[in-house]
């Protein structure tokens, strides 16, 4: 099988099931975004040591490829694709709350930085809620969307919560925003 088969060549793409659309259209946007949202999160990966988060962005990674399915397909398919379920959402609460045990308290802004795992997990996140942002724009009224809505929502915290826990990790400094006011 080619890599190119040249079917886009004039601006469309398949949904799978078959339906042609624009590649400007909102759902190939969202599942793009989640598409760069997985490759920025394999550079996260590449950056951490530590293994069990490296396991647990390749968990991360599968699950936003199940988002991208569910993105990409015909409502009335949807039954023929992998599921997501509210068990991974509550997995990234978990996950987050054992991150946050030690964390200092936050009561500021956190200006991204500090070092490369940091920075690049910061980039993920904004990716991450730029892919919610795109999803809820949608308006089609797919029954399995809100699921993918929440866990991108959730997966934003578990980045910013990682992020910090890896300025600790690397004895890197947080530095916080202070705005200067006049």
């Amino acid at each position: 099988m080619k890599i190119y088969t040249k079917t886009g060549d004039k601006g469309t793409t398949s949904l799978i099931g078959g339906k042609r659309v624009s590649k400007n259209h909102k759902r190939i946007e969202a599942y793009g975004t989640i598409d760069e949202l997985i490759a920025f999160l394999g550079v996260v990966r590449d950056h951490i040591d530590d293994p069990d988060i490296q396991k647990s962005i390749i968990k991360i990674q599968d699950e936003l490829m199940i988002c991208a399915a569910i993105l990409a397909t015909d409502d009335f398919l949807i039954s023929n694709i992998p599921k997501l379920s509210e068990n991974s959402v509550v997995w990234l609460e978990t996950e987050i709350d054992k991150m946050e045990k030690g964390l200092p308290t936050l009561n500021n802004f956190i200006l991204p930085g500090g070092h490369a795992a940091v920075s690049f997990c910061h980039v993920a996140r904004t990716v991450c809620r730029r892919a919610e942002r795109v999803t809820i724009g949608i308006e089609e009224n797919m029954t399995s969307f809100p699921i993918v809505v929440r866990y991108l929502n959730r997966l934003s915290d578990y980045l910013f919560v990682l992020s910090r826990r890896l300025s600790i990790d690397n004895q890197s400094i947080e530095i916080t925003w202070q705005p200067l006011l006049e």
